[in-house]
């Protein structure tokens, strides 16, 4: 009787020992195991028109590709409304749920999430700078479980565009959320090719939509020739709450992408961010699929940019944009 109880025991450690073994093998998500069926949780930073569209890109891409809500994709989607906390819960969330993956809309979200979860993979949207906000260890190999599309925009064609709309412009004032990195990046880079332009650039910053009207007025007092908008989630929110204050004063908009003209900046060389958020959808695919893994993913970018501009803004400053401007532009009346 002793040695059968004995036996009994060695037989079921080993047979707890081999469920053990099982578990432990279980493949960690972004593994490269293929999912026919996904959880994806989507976090936006804020609301408006360019996160909007990005987020909707990134959908469409997935029905698109045979991932239908309510079939074989149940999305859980949230807006944190530019509040850290809010972030934080909503990461937490996601990784409480054991979400497939995660779609993050902005940088503040991207490194919200990251700090969240090393295995769930991440997929990035209107994020200028992966690197520089810690995301990822290089843009060709990122290294982490983060990957995704980079919203940097082409500032160098951006400031030809403002010359040729502007020959005699000779000083930029640029308004912006200091504490985001994106647009501490974009300021920066702008500084560097105005310098090679002969461009002055006179600065002011903001931390709400509140403090917008103040620090426009102040430009404008400066008698800055133009101001330029970098893709800023503080300003996008509320563009015609300063060109409500630069149109009084004559001075014009060059934003820094398309929902920014649409809303009222008089032109741009710029994202098209539905279609930043569609090609972020084709890397989740790719991902849920099993074709390949975040971390092995390079950083891709948008490559086919469209000029916009502002009929009514033009009419408004009384400015004539130049024939080589309008041709082949996306016009908003």
């Amino acid at each position: 009787m002793e040695k059968f109880k004995k036996a009994f025991v060695v037989m079921m450690a080993l047979v707890l020992g081999a469920a053990a073994g099982c578990g432990g093998n279980k493949q960690e998500a972004g593994s490269g195991a293929k999912k026919d069926k996904a959880k994806i949780g989507v976090v936006q930073l804020v609301q408006h028109s360019a996160l909007d569209a990005a987020n909707k890109g990134f959908i469409d891409a997935l029905e698109a590709n045979g991932y239908k809500t309510g079939k074989n994709l149940e999305v859980d989607q949230q807006n944190a409304q530019a509040d850290q906390s809010n972030l934080q819960t909503i990461a937490q969330r996601f990784v409480n749920n054991k979400v497939d993956l995660i779609y993050a809309i902005a940088t503040p979200s991207a490194q919200t999430v990251a700090n969240a979860t090393k295995t769930i993979p991440i997929v990035g949207s209107a994020i200028t700078d992966y690197k520089e906000a810690k995301l990822i260890k290089d843009p060709n190999k990122p290294g982490t479980n983060v990957t995704g599309t980079t919203d940097m925009n082409p500032i160098d064609r951006q400031v030809e565009l403002l010359q040729t709309i502007f020959p005699k412009a000779k000083t930029v004032g640029v308004i912006y959320n200091s504490s985001e990195v994106n647009s501490q990046i974009q300021v920066n880079l702008l500084k560097k090719i105005a310098e090679k332009k002969g461009l002055a650039v006179k600065e002011a910053t903001v931390s709400s939509v509140n403090d917008i009207q103040q620090a426009a007025q102040g430009l404008t007092a400066q008698k800055v020739d133009v101001v330029y908008v970098p893709t800023d989630n503080v300003l996008a929110s509320a563009i015609p709450v300063l060109v409500k204050v630069t149109n009084e004063a004559r001075i014009p908009v060059i934003a820094a992408e398309a929902g920014e003209v649409q809303k009222g900046a008089l032109a741009t060389i710029g994202i098209d961010y539905y279609k930043l958020g569609y090609q972020s959808g084709l890397m989740a695919v790719k991902i849920l699929r099993g074709e390949a893994k975040p971390q092995d993913m390079p950083i891709e970018t948008q490559k086919d940019m469209k000029t916009y501009v502002n009929e009514a803004s033009a009419k408004a400053l009384g400015v004539t944009i130049p024939e080589s401007v309008l041709k082949g532009a996306e016009i908003t009346k």
